[in-house]
């Protein structure tokens, strides 16, 4: 990506590595994300503005602990270090760490000793002899100042206070040469410190987190008033660069692109259609186990909206066939993902002069591939179409490859498409298959269509559906005894499952009200013939997945 305006992010193997780049982007300022152990001349290639140094499980003094190449420390540019990247840092320059009488963990109250670059505009004022700032109710400002003989005196006069995110065992006891401690806590008297003349800084706590008050400001004072960066990282200019490149490398050779009715492929379909145009068509596979209307409503965006080459194969019967008897969810996972990959190839090889595959790759895929922690064990089969080049000796087009999920939907506002298509629900790649316990059959994916259709249309009357990260319902391998009129009856259960998330990574259940949730039982009930019993989940991730299977 051709940018000057850039935040390099090197990572340690802390949970919130990805946030950081993500509050960097937010301000308009790209930001890549490398493994801590890149080489300088990569660095030196990458040409970034200012290096943030994330936080990590590590102990600086441990056997293996993960340290960067010192010479970042000579490259004349401002480097931050966050929770580890401090201490990495505190011990790369001559300082001294050492492991804490007390883990910080959790809340604590920052207070800040010199607000002039840093920690500029941070916290609020707090006066009084004796007095201290209590956690509850210290957010925003609004803080709660009792005096107390027992708690421990913050000051004499008055201090600039603000809550922050801690999360570590070890704490600097000795700056290095040239630092300044510019913030303290009770338990960690270099909370945050400065080299004014070598413009390195470094923070115990995690700015990037929605607990940090006052976090964004922080990060924004390292890249702007610090790093002295220029917010030009926006969509349209993302578009432009982009839309670009994919001329320039395809040329005049023809694009296809694997439709499945998600965010992320219809996006990558539409941005490469307004690069190339009619070089490109798009393939949908109706597996068999979609969402109800789900090829009409793709077929009917795609073509109609946006005047673009698609070709809609019906396969539900195929990939009914190969479930047939099957049980296992990962054994779903794998016939769909492959019988996927045979249909695909058969109708990409119908279209003369085609070279290239698009996929919809967002950069959480690529940061996974080179992390600190390395690949994952196991990728999802229905996310691998990778064994489609080895046969079909495509190149690969991934616009979306530096993207986080948030960004594609706001890229595809800015590429016109319907709200209903990039604000969905995620759906996963084997469909209902994985929400059918159990064998999947013809008879069964039906029920299962029908009753999903209910929970969404119920969800979305209720204006519900932007709050909740998924809704859907789960056909269940049970079945129970009922009554309907005078009849006795013995069908099957359906269970919904609605859930609140950021990301997806953690979800809670959503506390959905009653009389919603009685309405959605009533429909089922007595509009999905084969259904007479509805429950309802109440599981968070963790310990459960999101999905059932």
């Amino acid at each position: 990506m051709h940018f000057t305006e850039k935040i390099l992010v090197l990572d340690f193997g802390s949970q919130y590595t990805q946030l950081i780049a993500r509050r960097v982007r937010e301000q308009k300022v790209y930001s890549e994300i490398l493994p801590y152990n890149v080489t300088i001349d990569r660095i030196r290639e990458f040409a970034p503005k200012g290096i943030i140094l994330s936080g990590g499980p590590s102990s600086v003094y441990d056997n293996d602990a993960p340290l960067p190449d010192k010479e970042i420390f000579n490259l004349g540019i401002p480097v931050l270090g966050i929770c580890y990247g401090m201490q990495l840092m505190a011990h790369m320059l001559g300082g001294k760490v050492a492991k804490s009488a007390k883990r910080e963990y959790g809340r604590a109250e920052l207070i800040i000793d010199d607000d002039t670059d840093l920690l500029q505009k941070i916290g609020s004022r707090v006066k009084g002899q004796g007095s201290r700032v209590q956690g509850q109710g210290a957010r925003d400002g609004k803080f709660n100042i009792q005096n107390s003989k027992l708690n421990k005196l913050v000051t004499r006069h008055s201090s600039l206070v603000t809550i922050v995110w801690m999360s570590h065992g070890d704490k600097i006891v000795r700056q290095p040469k040239g630092f300044t401690p510019i913030a303290h806590t009770d338990n960690s008297p270099v909370a945050a410190m400065a080299d004014r003349g070598r413009k390195f800084y470094a923070l115990q706590f995690h700015p990037e987190v929605a607990h940090t008050d006052n976090g964004t400001k922080i990060l924004k004072n390292f890249v702007f008033n610090i790093c002295k960066c220029r917010p030009k990282w926006t969509m349209q200019s993302f578009i432009e660069t982009t839309t670009r490149d994919i001329r320039e490398k395809v040329g005049r050779d023809k694009v296809v692109c694997a439709i499945s009715g998600g965010v992320d492929s219809a996006v990558t379909a539409v941005l490469i259609n307004k690069a190339i145009g009619r070089q490109l068509t798009c393939i949908f596979v109706d597996n068999g186990v979609l969402r109800e209307g789900e090829a009409l409503k793709v077929e009917g965006m795609l073509k109609k909206h946006f005047r673009m080459n698609i070709v809609c194969v019906d396969a539900a019967q195929r990939f009914l066939k190969k479930l047939k008897g099957v049980a296992d969810p990962e054994k779903k996972r794998k016939i769909i993902g492959n019988e996927f990959i045979h249909v695909f190839q058969e109708e990409a090889k119908k279209i003369k002069g085609a070279e290239y595959l698009a996929q919809g790759t967002l950069y959480p895929d690529v940061i996974e591939s080179i992390s600190f922690k390395g690949p994952s064990a196991m990728i999802k089969s229905h996310h691998n179409v990778g064994g489609l080049l080895k046969n079909m000796k495509l190149k690969l087009v991934e616009p979306l490859r530096e993207l986080f999920k948030d960004e594609v939907r706001v890229l595809g506002r800015e590429l016109g498409m319907p709200d209903e298509v990039i604000n969905r629900h995620p759906f996963p790649g084997p469909g209902l298959a994985i929400r059918i316990i159990d064998e999947v059959t013809q008879g069964r994916a039906d029920i299962l269509r029908k009753a999903d259709t209910i929970v969404l249309d119920e969800i979305k009357k209720a204006g519900l559906y932007h709050e909740l990260w998924q809704a859907f319902a789960v056909l269940l391998p049970i079945k129970t005894v009922g009554v309907m009129g005078d009849e006795r009856t013995y069908e099957n259960v359906v269970a919904i499952r609605a859930v609140k998330s950021v990301d997806g990574m953690t979800a809670d259940w959503a506390r959905l009200p009653y009389d919603i949730l009685g309405i959605i039982s009533n429909r089922i009930i007595n509009e999905v013939k084969g259904i007479n019993r509805v429950v309802f989940d109440i599981s968070s991730k963790p310990p459960s997945t999101i999905e059932w299977e």
